[in-house]
């Protein structure tokens, strides 16, 4: 008697699905990724792009399972795990090397390229959108089967479908009406390219690695990147979710947003001089690399604290499409990484069957445990970046966060955790 081989789509080919896929790749078991970009241009994967910190107990430990902790390591060096926070007039309240945790720093298009490589090309689906997602019995058989509606390109049934697909997941809608909502505040990120020869006076004031420039609940927030480049975010709080609109922005490019925020003293109006340059300088440039392109501004989101949906046969979800939050404690991809390593656990120790309903059955109750398990693990996380929220953009955020690393790092040198 034949052995079954169960039909496994992965939709969302970011980290945490091309994780999964090399997971399972790595364990014999074949996955289709659905992604809903086309296939990146060796120009795309060079462009500058943000920094993702890896966790040892996350995102390191899927790269040494992966199989790919050497070309990992060959990835860094563009940002450095250095540590400086500054007060809206530029004063330096804390400086740090990464001395006392190794959380290295890779960029976010690096990442992603690394870990598409180490998947069959054949296995990407690229440039195909996921209209619909339906649950079926197949009266014959009796097992389930979800069938992902891809548009144009017609339909394809499988035995498991893992929603891999970030904030707007089409997979979840399968099974929840719950939707993000917005947290409050709003993002601008710019780039500025060849700092060192071009702009060096921002790299004295950057580092070598992040920066957070923090006060009256807003903040200039810094990386360093590929191309040696400063990655600028400008986060600000406001209650509007379209404050874009609100504020006559749209359509506007990052040099011609610049003066709503440099202008406004509710903003970055009163910060210091050099400050307000970096960011200035930081609008002209992605500008001047991308010309007539809109601004990069963003509300951020989040999928509510402790979010829970109600378990369906053939179907679950991993990363942001599981437990969306906002970045504030850079937890985002090392969960995602995380989910994908236990599904891919998971999913190697069915037992061999003879057909789908009886493969389903085996698999259900290690499913329910890993979801449970993920997000009670995600609610934590999420606990943890939302106190952090209040740090950052808190009316004294550069004070608040010293007096956090201070205790932090107190209680890393004494070997435990912090609170």
């Amino acid at each position: 008697m034949s052995i079954f081989r169960p039909r496994i789509a992965i939709v969302g080919g970011g980290p945490s699905g091309l994780a999964l896929g090399r997971l399972l790749y790595q364990r014999g078991i074949g996955a289709t990724i659905y992604e809903l970009r086309p296939k990146p241009t060796p120009v795309d994967i060079a462009k500058p792009s943000g920094m993702l910190d890896l966790h040892e107990e996350s995102g390191l430990r899927v790269m040494r399972e992966c199989g790919l902790w050497h070309d990992f390591q060959a990835a860094l060096g563009d940002c450095s795990e250095a540590c400086r926070i500054l007060d809206t007039q530029g004063k330096v309240m804390h400086t740090d090397e990464g001395e006392l945790e190794s959380r290295p720093e890779i960029a976010r298009n690096a990442l992603t390229n690394l870990l598409r490589h180490s998947v069959p090309s054949d296995l990407i689906q690229w440039n195909h959108k996921i209209t619909t997602v339906r649950s079926n019995r197949n009266a014959t058989t009796g097992a389930t089967e979800i069938t992902l509606d891809l548009g144009t390109r017609g339909a394809a049934t499988y035995d498991f479908v893992v929603g891999a697909d970030g904030a707007w997941s089409r997979v979840r809608q399968l099974l929840s009406n719950v939707l993000p909502f917005y947290s409050g505040a709003q993002l601008l990120m710019a780039t500025v390219r060849h700092v060192s020869t071009q702009y060096p006076h921002l790299v004295e004031l950057c580092g070598s690695g992040m920066m957070n420039a923090l006060g009256n609940c807003n903040g200039i927030m810094t990386h360093r990147g590929p191309q040696d480049s400063i990655r600028v975010y400008a986060a600000v709080s406001t209650p509007q979710e379209h404050w874009v609109a609100a504020t006559g922005l749209t359509g506007k490019t990052a040099a011609e947003v610049k003066t709503a925020f440099l202008s406004d003293d509710k903003l970055f109006g009163k910060w210091d001089l050099a400050l307000k340059d970096l960011l200035s300088t930081a609008c002209d440039e992605e500008t001047k690399d991308n010309p007539g392109c809109v601004a990069d501004i963003k509300p951020l989101y989040m999928l509510p604290i402790g979010y829970r949906w109600e378990h369906r046969t053939g179907v679950t979800l991993v990363g942001d499409a599981a437990h969306l939050m906002t970045p504030w404690a850079g937890e985002g991809v090392n969960l995602a990484l995380w989910d994908s390593l236990d599904l891919s656990h998971v999913l190697a120790a069915v037992p061999e069957a003879t057909d789908a309903a009886k493969w389903q059955a085996a698999l259900e109750p290690r499913i329910r445990e890993f979801e449970e398990a993920m997000l009670a693990r995600a609610q934590v996380k999420a606990e943890e970046t939302d106190k952090n929220r209040r740090i950052i953009l808190g009316e004294n955020g550069s004070q608040a966060m010293v007096d956090f690393f201070n205790v932090h790092h107190d209680n890393m040198a004494a070997g435990s955790l912090p609170s």
